[in-house]
């Protein structure tokens, strides 16, 4: 097992280290993957076929959407290098606009994205828990709180066991996944399915929406930074080897659906890796798929449960957040009470059920905050005093297109749903009121010092002025 690297550098007013850097690349490769694979990917493909009903069609939506992961992630990873700081997105957000910026992304995150993801997966993991073991739709939600509660206690108790218990699943996921693979093609009836309608824009584009939210979470490695070794090497190595394992992944898996089941099927399946199991080993093998969707999304809540609260903890830090959000345990250092007031309310969405329309809402908005992360990256490319240790490459036009399609989601999203789309803009907006109070009866307490230099820092929207000190 590999040594703790302690970090001098991470000091509290109390003189003791706050954070221990203990995930190494094979524990932050395993975050990537394990993130990423959740449930979507056996339920997702009907849903892209329903847009797209062609074998070219489907498959090119796949690559597409891989492609466009694999650009935001590579974005990331340039941007971990240079500013490899607890809260990842949220620190690169404050960087490169202002803190008000920042405050809506851990303001959404909290109340909306990141604990309704959570509650959302967790359901998934309490409804197929309930095809071994019978419950009824209370008995579900509390085996969906019941995991909620166990990872976080497991997280609570160190970043070591939090990170170990992700890796453990994410290796039996992908083991399992191999394993599904080896047996679709080896047992199926391979056939080429015939397109059932052409292929219009904007129903691929509704197609690409599916496959990218099938690919979400890759942005998550980064929240942990300091407590990862090497970070500024690390997460960017990180992040390539897990999306590519993912990207890889998803491509065999729509593969061999599309290979061993008839299109009209594909069309109409809601559990599709259940239904291609079935069709080519029959019903005793296509039980164990729930078995695998149990392990694959309590993977996925694991390293989601690890992640977030260290958002909240540099909020603290930062002073947008009560000072006690940002409160390392003295034994475990880890954000013992972000992360157990992030299990409160991620329960709290599940007992209640509202999880579902808020996710639906807000889920979309996180588009803008990437899209403003790739333009922002081509201003920072611009300035000579900007040296991360990791570039993305095909820069300007990876970016561009990057933001470019970010937008289009947003915007598709809003046309198809304006009422719900407009009232889940409004809840993220509506942080903005809170920050403008937050920060005037707060006026006192201190941001950090800018991560980036001040020649970087010329004609942003973060002014000397609103940083006090530096104890991060």
């Amino acid at each position: 097992m590999a040594e703790t690297v302690p970090d001098p550098t991470l000091t509290a007013e109390n003189g003791s280290r706050p954070l221990l850097r203990t995930i190494g690349l094979t524990q932050a490769t395993a975050m990537v993957v394990g993130t990423i694979v959740g449930s979507s990917i056996f339920v997702q493909p009907s849903e892209v076929s329903r847009a797209v009903p062609s074998f070219g069609g489907m498959l090119l939506v796949w690559v597409v959407a891989g492609a466009l992961t694999w650009f935001g992630a590579s974005i990331c990873a340039e941007l971990s290098s240079a500013m490899p700081r607890t809260g990842g997105v949220y620190v690169f957000l404050r960087e490169m606009f202002s803190p008000a910026v920042a405050f809506l992304w851990g303001w959404a995150m909290f109340w909306s994205m990141h604990s309704g993801i959570i509650a959302a997966i967790a359901m998934v993991f309490g409804r197929y828990f309930a095809t071994i073991v019978p419950l009824g739709d209370f008995g579900i939600r509390l085996v969906a709180v019941a995991g909620i509660l166990l990872l976080s206690v497991i997280n609570y108790l160190g970043v070591r066991p939090g990170s170990s218990v992700q890796t453990g699943l994410t290796i039996a996921k992908v083991a399992a996944i191999g394993a599904l693979l080896v047996l679709l093609f080896a047992t199926g009836t391979p056939r080429m399915p015939a397109a059932l309608g052409a292929v219009e824009p904007r129903a691929f584009l509704r197609a690409l929406v599916a496959g990218l939210f099938a690919f979400g979470g890759w942005h998550m490695v980064t929240y942990a930074a300091e407590e990862t070794r090497d970070a500024e090497r690390t997460i960017p190595r990180a992040l390539m080897l897990g999306t590519a394992v993912v990207v890889v992944t998803y491509l065999a898996l729509n593969s061999a659906y599309l290979l061993v089941l008839p299109f009209d099927r594909v069309l109409t399946s809601t559990h599709i890796a259940f239904d291609a199991t079935q069709a080519t080993a029959g019903p005793a093998a296509a039980s164990a798929i729930s078995i695998l969707v149990i392990v694959s999304s309590f993977g996925a809540m694991s390293g989601i449960i690890l992640a977030g609260p260290r958002v909240y903890y540099a909020m603290a830090e930062d002073g947008l957040l009560f000072a006690w959000m940002g409160a390392i345990h003295s034994r475990h250092r880890t954000p013992h009470v972000a992360i157990a007031m992030q299990a409160i309310w991620s329960s709290a969405l599940v007992l209640t059920g509202t999880y579902g329309v808020i996710v639906s809402r807000v889920v979309y908005t996180e588009w803008i905050f990437f899209g403003a992360l790739a333009v922002g990256t081509i201003w920072l490319r611009r300035t000579r005093a900007y040296a991360p240790a990791f570039r993305a490459s095909g820069f300007p036009i990876v970016p561009v297109a990057f933001a470019l399609v970010c937008l289009a989601i947003v915007v598709n999203q809003i046309a198809a749903d304006p009422r719900e789309s407009l009232t889940g803009l409004a809840l993220v907006a509506a942080g903005l009121p809170v920050y403008y109070f937050w920060s005037r009866a707060h006026a006192r307490d201190r941001l950090p010092q800018p991560l980036l230099s001040a020649e970087v820092h010329a004609g942003a929207a973060i002014g000397r002025e609103q940083r006090q000190g530096d104890r991060r």
